[in-house]
């Protein structure tokens, strides 16, 4: 198979963050999902809701790797992280402590470069 040549624009960097976002709203559903008794119905709505999440993520996802070179896509994956723990905060009062500023730094930064080369 032929190696394609993918080129990395502003519009697939706002479409990788987008999956990676929605992806980091499947932790607030289950973090809320968990403040519930077990199996009563907001549970139970919280987690069908992050299953549902999870299902549009796995197509969104296939659909960007259809678009946009594997390695690249997967270079991103580390912002869900930085969503994950920005959501924490603004959601749920969990702080941010300086390793988690400096693990983003590094995140961002090897994103930086690596989309640079």
């Amino acid at each position: 198979m032929p190696n394609k040549h993918y080129t990395l624009n502003i519009t697939h960097i706002a479409v990788l963050i987008g999956v990676n976002l929605l992806y980091a709203c499947v932790g607030i559903c289950t973090k809320l999902a968990s403040q519930q008794p077990t199996f009563s119905p907001l549970y139970i709505f919280w987690f069908v809701c992050a299953v549902a999440i999870i299902g549009i993520y796995a197509m969104l996802w296939q659909q960007v790797l259809k678009r946009i070179d594997l390695g690249t896509a997967y270079m991103f994956k580390g912002t869900t992280l930085i969503f994950t723990m920005l959501f924490a905060a603004l959601l749920f009062g969990e702080a941010i402590t300086v390793p988690n500023i400096i693990g983003s730094i590094i995140i961002v930064t090897g994103i930086v470069l690596l989309a640079r080369s």
